[in-house]
């Protein structure tokens, strides 16, 4: 299946714009919309897509009020336009990223050892030294 084929299902086939802005949102998301649509590698960058495009939506008063008449109103429509924005922005955040294979923790694990440092302890006299040294105190 074509981006933009798989864009529009992500969008349930709702026609809010034509074929070339949707074509313009896949280029601004780095998505070629001729291109057979490979989840692992382009779910994220189709995701934001469809944030674009309902976020477009939501701007527009004019596709608003031609979206209202599946709902009671504008207001209504406006609403469930935000909680899909929010449901794809939480798909989003649940995608790990693929350059993430470890955890937060891991390089714990996998670091070489911290050489240990020896300290060496300094008198009061030998302060007061440095003191008037670098301060003429």
């Amino acid at each position: 299946m074509q981006i933009l084929n798989r864009l529009k299902m992500e969008l349930s086939n709702q026609e809010y714009f034509t074929d070339e802005q949707y074509i313009q949102f896949l280029t601004e998301n780095n998505l070629s919309p001729t291109e057979e649509y490979d989840k692992p590698t382009m779910q994220k960058q189709l995701l934001f897509t469809v944030i674009d495009v309902l976020e477009a939506v939501t701007n527009d008063i004019d596709l608003m009020t031609g979206i209202s008449t599946e709902f009671s109103d504008i207001g209504q429509a406006y609403q469930f336009l935000e909680a899909r924005i929010g449901q794809v922005k939480d798909k989003i955040a649940a995608i790990p990223d693929p350059e993430e294979d470890y955890s937060c923790f891991s390089l714990m694990y996998t670091r070489e050892p911290v050489p240990k440092h020896r300290y060496k302890v300094v008198d009061n006299k030998t302060i007061d030294d440095m003191l008037k040294e670098e301060f003429g105190v």
